[in-house]
């Protein structure tokens, strides 16, 4: 839950299993950035939001996630609201355009990546899809850390 990331500094995003675009490419990034994060013992914790909620199940999103070199041991993957649930939070929590058209499988999102503070606001945004600037988010995780 959001209560259990209270006091800690998370990166979020928001995909879906089924994407045909921007979805694989960010979670290689995000892997990417897990990656790096753990070299630098960083404590951070990922978050990646389904968008897709009412199709992705823990178990699609977990057969999603195995496609990837990535560790469930800082990273969540979450489902289990609305899709009116998610299209609100992400509006107002990160103020950001989630909406799947009627009669459609693929998700409108956006591909960035968040920087949320140990008090849960948004402090930063970055590109997830591509020229992901993991220095830069590496370094404002050191700084949140470090506060």
């Amino acid at each position: 839950s959001l209560e259990s990331l209270n006091g800690q500094v998370w990166v979020a995003d928001f995909i879906f299993t089924n994407c045909k675009t921007i979805c694989p490419p960010m979670t290689s990034h995000m892997a990417e950035l897990q990656k790096q994060m753990e070299e630098e013992n960083l404590q951070a914790r990922i978050v990646s939001f389904s968008v897709d909620p009412e199709n992705d199940t823990p178990e699609k999103l977990k057969k999603f996630a195995d496609n990837y070199p990535l560790s469930f041991q800082n990273w969540d993957f979450l489902t289990g609201y609305s899709q009116e649930e998610i299209e609100k939070f992400a509006l107002k929590s990160f103020k950001s355009i989630v909406k799947k058209p009627e009669d459609e499988d693929q998700v409108i999102h956006q591909s960035s990546f968040y920087l949320v503070d140990q008090n849960g606001k948004v402090v930063k945004d970055y590109d997830g899809a591509k020229n992901t600037p993991y220095d830069e988010i590496i370094a404002d995780i050191k700084t949140l850390e470090n506060r």
